[in-house]
């Protein structure tokens, strides 16, 4: 999808943020929509689900989303899954770019519907009260009714900081930030030995890492530097992957550079591939 480089960037100038992303005469970016896929001996997990096809023509005009298909499942495919193959979809929030994914296609005819019918959903207790009744300034960015939807599958688990999930093979952990929204869950994974961690929009990419980059979108920006300095701090000392959400490099390590005492993004990867690694 396309949104606005300035909202994206909170209060960083565009001479700055323009060297990273180029922008056009709208000055509208590109913005990715990763996901991460682990997959463990009885489990099959989904960090994420994008925006989806959900949309509307308008809305997809709005928010420059590239396509008609569900992109997700077509790349799920190409893993030799198919949704019904989810046991666990664990969201960050749900903001319709992270969430919209869990949602049929876009009908005029009818009402979407939710997918993965054989998965637990996994959210912050905190977000889907949001999600149910937002606050007039992120109205826009939650779905109508998806938190309700959820409730009704009866497969809705909500979880806080601290909260875990352990399956066989893969441990998540939960730490709950409130800088971008209510109850946003970041997810410190275990499995075989690899620690990853799920970022959320406490870093949507790997320019993001720098602690005073923030984005408009974010409802308490300092405090979300805050909870960005922790999260950073422990996935270093776990010397975990980071998973970005929104980046054009879905992953990287992290180092400390001594001279600015300041996080910076090591071995970028265009695609984390580690399928191997966790058999």
């Amino acid at each position: 999808m396309r949104l606005d480089g300035g909202a994206m960037f909170g209060n960083a100038p565009k001479d700055l943020w323009g060297r990273w992303m180029a922008a056009d005469d709208r000055n509208m970016i590109d913005i990715a929509s990763n996901c991460l896929l682990v997959r463990s001996p009885d489990a099959c997990l989904l960090f994420e689900t994008g925006t989806g096809a959900f949309l509307s023509p308008e809305m997809k005009h709005r928010f420059g989303v590239v396509g008609e298909d569900h992109v997700l499942l077509s790349s799920l495919e190409k893993e030799g899954l198919g949704h019904e193959d989810i046991t666990h979809v664990i969201l960050s929030h749900l903001h319709f770019d992270h969430s919209g994914g869990l949602l049929t296609a876009h009908d005029p005819d009818r009402k979407p519907a939710l997918l993965f019918p054989n998965a637990r959903y996994i959210a912050g207790r905190a977000n889907v009260e949001r999600s149910g009744s937002p606050h007039i300034r992120d109205r826009a960015s939650f779905i109508p009714g998806l938190a309700k939807l959820l409730e009704q599958s009866g497969r809705l688990d909500l979880k806080e900081d601290g909260d875990l999930l352990g399956l066989d093979g893969v441990e998540v952990e939960f730490f709950e930030s409130h800088g971008h929204t209510p109850g946003m869950l970041i997810s410190f994974i275990r499995a075989a030995g690899i620690n990853l961690v799920f970022a959320g929009d406490l870093a949507a990419g790997h320019h993001w890492v720098d602690l005073p980059i923030t984005m408009g979108y974010d409802r308490y920006p300092e405090l979300l530097v805050n909870e960005k300095h922790e999260m950073l701090k422990r996935a270093m000392d776990l010397d975990a992957w980071l998973v970005y959400p929104h980046g054009e490099y879905p992953a990287s390590k992290l180092a400390l550079d001594e001279k600015k005492k300041r996080f910076v993004p090591v071995d970028l990867t265009s695609k984390l591939h580690l399928v191997e690694a966790l058999s």
